[in-house]
């Protein structure tokens, strides 16, 4: 029989803050946290806004001396982790460090220091290149520095599925404890994609949203007006625990992971498919993997990156799943508020998800204005909603075909 798996921790930095209750009231409030862009120059650039984090401090989190030998990305991981591990309250002195894993995803990891460190070798020489490099830039530089930093020896990976990332490693992290590899996973994702080579790369295959003049308002999941997302930064991270381990230690208990699914598309590298038929069949599989059905379902939070062609898919998939229930579903996407974080964006949402669930709140799309008639289903504009959220799905479809769909719900 499969264990049960609880989260008893939260923590996440987004654009919205440095706190969950920041990035909790601001994507309630419909805040935005997309304004011009501050931690490069915007001025060679077509697209000049983000979702950036330009007074991000890691504090405590990290060793000062440390600093030099992170990336940003593995800098927010560090936070985010952190911030997680004090709200669950847990004490590692008091556990087996081999029964505590670190599973999280990044999309890319450090792209900076990439860029940095080619920049040496072209105008200063290979002698210049830093011996950092390489552990700074490497994927899975953020699982291990966190692990490094708790002495935490439990199954260790890092999953790059690029915007599923987040959510796949999520998944994995549940079939950990599930199957009894480990008791506790630290989990969720990280990303710091916004340089110049990220910035340039994404604006010149035409993904980007361009409303430099309304930041604010780039963002518009499923929205008539929508014309790409809009590109963000930060973590979050939760701990998963074995629900009898979490009771035996009197943990705060937000919820339950029930299950979770993936497939692929095995179509085009960037564009969904359009009658959404892999990420249809990722939603499918995690309702079987917790053994609900689809009538079961309160929210769904969409992967809704405000493009022309993923929102119409997502829309079209979820129909395919849940047919004339499709219709009676909470839905909403987080991303109007805060942007596109890639890797990142499946933990912020799981985050957010597991909080509608534990307060009845279903959080609002912001700068859903004008509803494209391809998207019908009710996706929550601008205002929350008060409703029962006994059990919630987010969603992650990433560029290469990757789908992920996680469950989470009230204890039961």
């Amino acid at each position: 029989m499969k264990r049960r798996v609880v989260v008893t921790g939260l923590g996440a930095v987004t654009p919205l803050g440095a706190e969950v209750s920041d990035l909790w009231n601001g994507v309630l409030e419909a805040r935005s946290g997309i304004k011009r862009l501050s931690i490069i120059d915007p001025e060679p650039f077509k697209v000049q806004i983000a979702g950036d984090i330009p007074d991000f401090e890691p504090g405590d989190y990290c060793d000062p001396k440390d600093l030099k030998r992170l990336d940003r990305f593995t800098q927010f991981a560090m936070y985010a982790g952190g911030k997680a591990i004090e709200d669950s309250g847990l004490n590692f002195a008091d556990e087996d460090s081999f029964r505590v894993g670190v599973i999280l995803g990044s999309g890319i990891g450090g792209l900076n220091e990439i860029e940095v460190q080619v920049g040496r070798l072209l105008f200063k020489g290979p002698d210049r290149v830093s011996p950092l490099t390489i552990p700074k830039l490497m994927l899975n530089a953020a699982g291990g520095n966190l692990s490094i930093r708790y002495g935490l020896r439990g199954p260790n990976f890092t999953v790059a599925t690029a915007c599923a990332s987040a959510t796949n490693a999520m998944g994995d992290a549940l079939k950990t404890i599930q199957y009894d590899d480990a008791d506790i996973v630290i989990t969720g994702g990280t990303e710091a994609a916004i340089t110049a080579m990220g910035l340039s790369a994404f604006q010149n295959m035409k993904a980007l949203a361009g409303r430099n003049e309304e930041p604010h308002r780039a963002s518009r999941p499923f929205d008539m007006d929508r014309e790409g997302f809009v590109l963000s930064e930060g973590a979050a991270v939760l701990i998963f625990e074995e629900l009898e381990h979490a009771k035996a230690r009197g943990a705060k208990i937000y919820g339950e992971v029930l299950g979770y699914g993936a497939s692929g598309d095995g179509g085009h590298i960037t564009q969904p498919d359009p009658e959404g038929q892999g990420a249809a069949r990722a939603m499918s599989n995690a309702l079987q993997n917790a053994g609900l059905d689809p009538t079961e379902m309160d929210y769904i939070n969409a992967h809704g990156t405000s493009t022309p062609l993923g929102d119409k898919a997502e829309t079209h998939a979820i129909k395919c799943v849940y047919g004339k229930h499709a219709y009676d579903l909470a839905i909403s996407s987080t991303k109007g508020s805060l942007g596109h974080a890639l890797g990142a964006s499946g933990g912020i949402e799981m985050v957010l998800t597991m909080l509608a669930v534990s307060n009845d709140i279903v959080p609002p799309t912001a700068n859903l204005e004008n509803p494209d008639p391809a998207c019908d289903l009710n996706y929550t504009p601008l205002k929350p909603v008060q409703r029962t959220v006994a059990t919630a799905m987010n969603n992650s479809f990433g560029f290469g075909g990757h789908n992920a769909s996680i469950i989470c719900g009230k204890l039961r």
